[in-house]
C-alpha cells in the first residue's frame, strides 16, 4: 500500500512538472506559427536592421529596433536604480540589522511586488513625471525615464529578497575569519560576504532584468506610444510590450500582416527572457556546489 501511495505522489509530481513543459511549448508554438507567416512577407533581415516600425502607417516599416530600444532603454533604467538600492538593502538586512527588524521590513519591502502594475503606471504619469519636470525643464509628459524609475522601484523587492537568501547562505566561518583578520563591519560585508555570494545576486539581477523586460502597464500608461529609435531617456518611447497591448485591442484585422506583427515582436521578446532565465539557471547550477 505505501509503494502504491508513493507511485501515486510520483506521478502526480511528474504531471505537475509536465503542465509547464507543455505550457512552454504551446507558446513557442503559437509565436512561432504566426511568426513564420509574418516572416514569409517580410525578411528576416530588414525585421532586424531596419530602423522604423510603421506597419500601421500607409508608409510600412517593420524594424523592430525602435522597440527595441525602448525596451532596453527603460530595462537598463530600471536595473541602474533596483541594482545598487536592491543590494544595499539585502546587505543592511543580513549583516546588520537584527532579526526582528528584518522579519517585519523583508515582508514590508516584499509587498511592492504585490502592487498590481497598473497603480505604479500610473505613480509614474501623475506623480514621478510632474516631479521630474520640476526638474528637467522641457520634459515631455510621456517619456522613458519615469516608467523607468518606477519599474526599478518595483523590481527592488526580487533582487533584495533573493540577494538576501544568498548572503545569508554564506557560511559564518567566512565572516568569522575575515574578523579574525582585523576586517570592519562594512570591510567583511562588502569584500568578503558580496563576492562570495556573488553567483545568487546575479541570478536575482538577471531574474529582475527579465522581470523588467516583459513589464507592460507600466510603459504603456507613462512611456508613451511613439516608436523611435532613441537611447534618450527624456523622449517618448514605445516598447514590445506596448505595441502588443495596442494591437490586441481589437482595431487591427485578425489574421492580417499588421497583425502577425505582435508575434514577430513577442517571439523576439520570448528569445530574450528565455536567453536570461537560462543563463540564471546556468550560474545558479555552476556555483550551487561552491561552499559545499
Amino acid at each position: 500500500m505505501r509503494i502504491r501511495s508513493e507511485k501515486v505522489i510520483e506521478w502526480i509530481m511528474i504531471l505537475c512538472s509536465l503542465v509547464s513543459v507543455l505550457t512552454t511549448i504551446g507558446i513557442i508554438l503559437v509565436l512561432s506559427v504566426d511568426a513564420f507567416k509574418f516572416f514569409k512577407e517580410v525578411p528576416f533581415v530588414d525585421f532586424l536592421t531596419d530602423t522604423q516600425w510603421t506597419p500601421l502607417f500607409e508608409d510600412k516599416h517593420f524594424g523592430i529596433m525602435p522597440l527595441l530600444s525602448g525596451t532596453l532603454l527603460t530595462t537598463t533604467i530600471a536595473i541602474l536604480l533596483a541594482v545598487p538600492v536592491g543590494i544595499t538593502i539585502a546587505v543592511f538586512l543580513n549583516e546588520y540589522a537584527s532579526k526582528k527588524f528584518t522579519s517585519v521590513v523583508k515582508p514590508l519591502l516584499e509587498v511592492l511586488a504585490a502592487v498590481p502594475t497598473v497603480v505604479y503606471g500610473f505613480f509614474a504619469l501623475q506623480f514621478v513625471t510632474p516631479l521630474l519636470q520640476k526638474v528637467i525643464p522641457g520634459l515631455a509628459g510621456f517619456n522613458a525615464l519615469s516608467p523607468g524609475i518606477v519599474m526599478g522601484i518595483m523590481i527592488i523587492p526580487y533582487i533584495t529578497s533573493l540577494s538576501e537568501d544568498a548572503l545569508r547562505a554564506v557560511p559564518k566561518s567566512l565572516r568569522e575569519a575575515a574578523y579574525g583578520l582585523g576586517a570592519n563591519r562594512f570591510q567583511t560585508a562588502f569584500k568578503v560576504i558580496v563576492p562570495a555570494a556573488n553567483s545568487g545576486i546575479v541570478v536575482s539581477v538577471i531574474l529582475a532584468i527579465s522581470r523588467a523586460l516583459g513589464e507592460t502597464m507600466i510603459v504603456a500608461i507613462a512611456a508613451g506610444q511613439q516608436p523611435r529609435l532613441t537611447f534618450n531617456p527624456l523622449e517618448s518611447v514605445e516598447t514590445i510590450t506596448t505595441y502588443i497591448v495596442q494591437v490586441s485591442m481589437g482595431d487591427v484585422p485578425q489574421d492580417s500582416l499588421e497583425y502577425r506583427t505582435i508575434f514577430a515582436a513577442g517571439i523576439t521578446l520570448f528569445a530574450f527572457t528565455f536567453l536570461l532565465n537560462n543563463i540564471s539557471f546556468w550560474m545558479r547550477k555552476k556555483y550551487q556546489h561552491r561552499y559545499e
